[in-house]
């Protein structure tokens, strides 16, 4: 099976591309969108649009699963990432892809094996997971990589994480 991970995000979506066969997780790609701050909002909704769809053309997932958001403090912004996470949602939608979503919390619990671990642990564990030479950068890609793994390691429980 094929997992899409995406950190949700306005300026940075961290995305990350696995194969999860059995208990094996095999990188294919892993990145970020950027949308620069000088452009206005609606442009860098359709930015964020166009490529994660251009990104599922090119590598065809069989799923995805997106870290829920969690704001405790701005709630501008919130608002802002909370409007590109819809967008993110939609692409995947329009692509007609199901879509689980995870907590950091959950997160936290399937990469490191506790649930506030701190996140150069949970990076760490990613970079060990997956057998990469490094931690990916920015950090949103190491994020989306780690909801990958944790939807790899969620898939007979998947019906719980479905976005409904």
């Amino acid at each position: 099976m094929r997992i899409l991970g995406i950190d949700p995000g306005l300026a940075i979506i961290g995305y990350g591309i696995i194969d999860s066969v059995g208990n094996n997780n095999k990188v294919v790609e892993y990145g970020a969108i950027t949308t620069p701050s000088t452009m206005d909002m609606p442009s860098r909704l359709n930015l964020i649009h166009e490529e994660l769809t251009n990104l599922i053309r090119t590598y065809l997932p069989d799923e995805v699963a997106i870290e829920e958001l969690f704001f405790n403090t701005n709630i501008k912004t919130a608002i802002a990432v909370g409007h590109a996470r819809g967008v993110e949602v939609l692409a995947c939608s329009q692509m007609n892809l199901d879509i689980y979503e995870y907590t950091p919390l959950q997160i936290k619990q399937a990469v490191a094996g506790y649930g506030r671990a701190d996140k150069k642990q949970v990076q760490e564990m990613v970079k060990i997971l997956l057998n990469l030479d490094k931690i990916p950068k920015p950090d949103d890609v190491a994020d989306a990589l780690a909801v990958a793994i944790t939807h790899s390691s969620s898939l007979k429980f998947k019906a719980d994480f479905k976005i409904k």
